[in-house]
């Protein structure tokens, strides 16, 4: 979203920001994360990151995404936070704790690559709701960044996150007090628009731990004065923020709806196009041309045509069913061209949320995509997505221990992903039975 919060977005403008005589400069300007200790301790006296005890679950029908096959009275044994082994045959070691599922199918965890959770609270539910990995989509003072360290430490019941940090937009709101560094950017009336801001921004977002970036090339669907199909940034001006964050393996992230933004945020070299709603025919086949992601964020359009969740603004509901039908037609078309399509749900994870991994998967299903195509955005294209398809989105042997486990296969009904009957995160048990009941937190809605 353009500033903090949809809640701030309404009541209070954002501060102006931008200043050129602060690019490549300031103590924040580089390219190297900051660390409280050194040596690779935490810093502080913190203690060294808790490995999850052994754990092999039996009786398994292992789901494999890549081929939608299923292994039947399978074993995954978890060790020092990895897949072991997984297979039919498989014995547990000695000293483990065995848990029988008894035919359930266990799928690898779940990855929602669009989030705004921005407590622990929000982080812990969107682990409860199945995801064991969350891409932010920005956060107003490096709340993500914070969760990550959380997640980190092991056993904290809060999924792995590649955190966003600031949201590279014109008008930074009150995210200018996140770092003292952005505070001469309050400077310029106009707010960071020109590239070497955004470069600077950037980098401080590097700087203080982002693993991924999020801009923008157009303006927001969740605020009524705002029209999504109004472009925002240009190609020179995304593309100020690509190379900033060159080095980063996950890369940027772009909002966008109207066909202008979006083809430009793909010639800037953006890695994924968050929503592409009003995306051409001629845009898509750019995007498959550069191997851009699609994240279409079908949860977030639901919600908007169907308030009762997070938009709840009735000017915005025939806005939402507009978009939603113009969704459709680019899913289809996008997944026609090959185009790989990512699960996310741009929601916050608050009490408030009706959205989830599951919810994305059903949508996205629900636009038109096979099953399967569904089940793949939430696993291993997202893991390609996040430059981790090495290390997440498969059960197999070297992989994360992050499995959730259902009680049919989904590939004959998706609604088996509401059944969720146990989550693995990093080979801790974060979810046993039914979800617990979370205590609700204080949170602003974040969205696009």
């Amino acid at each position: 979203m353009d500033g903090l919060t949809r809640r701030q977005a309404l009541t209070a403008t954002a501060a102006a920001a931008g200043a050129a005589a602060l690019a490549g400069a300031g103590p924040a300007a580089g390219s190297g994360r900051r660390r409280l200790g050194g040596d690779g301790d935490h810093g502080g006296g913190h203690g060294p990151k808790r490995v999850a005890p052994p754990l092999t679950l039996t009786g398994a029908n292992l789901f494999d995404p890549d081929s939608g096959r299923v292994t039947e009275r399978a074993t995954i044994v978890f060790e020092n936070g990895v897949v072991r082994r997984a297979g039919r045959g498989e014995r547990p070691a000695s000293g483990e704790r065995v848990i029988d599922v008894g035919g359930a199918f266990v799928l690898p965890g779940l990855i929602d690559a669009h989030v705004h959770a921005a407590t622990v609270a929000a982080a812990q539910l969107a682990l409860q709701r199945g995801a064991t990995t969350v891409r932010s989509a920005s956060t107003a003072f490096f709340q993500d960044v914070g969760l990550e360290a959380m997640a980190e430490v092991g056993g904290l019941g809060v999924p792995r996150v590649l955190p966003a940090g600031l949201f590279v937009t014109p008008n930074l709101g009150d995210s200018i007090l996140a770092d003292p560094a952005l505070a001469p950017l309050a400077l310029l009336p106009d707010g960071v628009r020109r590239p070497e801001d955004l470069a600077f921004v950037t980098r401080v977002n590097i700087a203080r731990g982002a693993q991924v970036i999020k801009t923008r090339s157009t303006e927001r669907a969740g605020l009524p004065e705002q029209d999504p199909r109004v472009q925002v940034y240009d190609a020179r001006q995304i593309g100020a923020v690509v190379d900033a964050a060159r080095k980063l393996p996950g890369g940027v992230l772009c909002h966008g709806h109207g066909d202008e933004g979006v083809r430009d945020s793909i010639i800037a070299g953006v890695r994924s196009v968050e929503h592409g709603t009003f995306a051409s025919a001629a845009t898509l086949d750019l995007m498959r041309r550069r191997g851009t992601f699609l994240t279409p964020t079908v949860s977030a359009v639901i919600d908007l045509a169907e308030p009762g969740g997070e938009y709840t603004d009735p000017r915005l509901v025939e806005r939402g069913r507009e978009m939603l039908a113009a969704l459709r037609v680019t899913v289809q078309a996008a997944y026609a061209r090959g185009i790989p399509i990512a699960a996310g749900t741009d929601t916050s994870y608050t009490p408030a949320s009706l959205s989830s991994v599951v919810t994305e998967i059903k949508g996205l299903a629900n636009l038109g995509l096979p099953k399967l195509a569904a089940l793949r955005a939430a696993t291993i294209v997202n893991a390609s997505l996040l430059a981790r398809e090495r290390e997440i989105g498969r059960l197999r042997p070297g992989y994360a221990a992050d499995a959730v486990v259902v009680g049919a296969n989904p590939l004959d009904d998706l609604a088996a992903l509401d059944d969720i009957r146990l989550i693995v995160a990093g080979g801790w048990i974060a979810r046993e039975g039914a979800a617990p009941a979370l205590a609700p937190a204080a949170a602003d809605v974040e969205g696009d």
